[in-house]
């Protein structure tokens, strides 16, 4: 498996408008980030794991040329703001794109991109077929795939653990049996908004202590907002498994 960081940052990401903070003024590319998303390559199929608004400028830069199927976290627009582009996939596979996502999120699709769910289309509308995702295991294509239901202060998202990769994004809190789900897992992505607390996102101290309860090979934090810091800075306080993810990093996932 093949995993490629679309995005690590947040709508708060960088660079912030008007914001002139080191880290918005930084040169190093890592501190560059657009919205946090996922590409998961297995067997040569592509996966992408939400669609924020820059899922078009992620696509172009990894030079995507096919996509299986798409899964969504949640419904806010952060992570399902780019949904529309998908009909450049639709345009080369000639047929619809798989997308997964529980009832809310979908119910969320559908009124974003209602034109897409119209009786009658206007032509050249993203062709979309959803699929509903509940709090069990599915199998995509022959890969198994566990939701992991976490908690972004009051609402439910979900988290998705396959084979030994497990990604958590925009949570607060990981009830116990959800937790379970994940033990065991050898790569750990999650999310750390900045150093402070935050109501609905972990901070980076929160962060790694589910880390360190969870025990994985090696983990990346994701998701990250300007208020974060450098990235060079960062890494430099982090355990020796855990790093800074940045847009366009490659790992290999046994």
């Amino acid at each position: 498996m093949k995993v490629t960081f679309l995005g690590t940052g947040t709508s708060q990401g960088v660079p912030v408008i008007g914001c002139d903070c080191r880290t918005c003024r930084s040169s190093d590319k890592r501190d560059k980030r657009l919205r946090t998303s996922v590409l998961v390559e297995i067997k040569g199929r592509n996966y992408v794991i939400d669609t924020g608004p820059d899922f078009r400028q992620q696509m172009l830069r990894e030079e995507v040329k096919h996509l299986e199927a798409v899964l969504i976290t949640h419904g806010h627009k952060d992570h399902i703001g780019g949904l529309d582009d998908v009909r450049s996939f639709n345009f080369i596979s000639g047929k619809p794109i798989d997308v997964y996502a529980s009832d809310p999120v979908q119910r969320a699709i559908k009124k974003e991109f209602s034109y897409a769910f119209a009786a009658y289309k206007y032509p050249g509308v993203p062709n979309i077929k959803l699929h509903c995702l509940k709090n069990h295991s599915i199998s995509i294509n022959g890969t198994l795939v566990s939701p992991v239901q976490v908690m972004h202060h009051k609402l439910p998202v979900l988290g998705f653990r396959i084979g030994d990769f497990t990604y958590i994004t925009d949570a607060s809190y990981i009830p116990p049996d959800e937790r379970k789900k994940i033990i065991g897992t050898k790569t750990l992505v999650i999310n750390a908004l900045r150093k402070s607390p935050h109501l609905s996102h972990f901070n980076l101290d929160k962060a790694l202590e589910e880390i360190e309860e969870v025990a994985p090979e090696r983990a990346y934090l994701v998701h990250m907002s300007h208020k974060m810091g450098l990235h060079r800075e960062v890494e430099e306080e982090l355990p020796a498994n855990v790093h800074l993810a940045y847009d366009g990093l490659k790992i290999e996932v046994q």
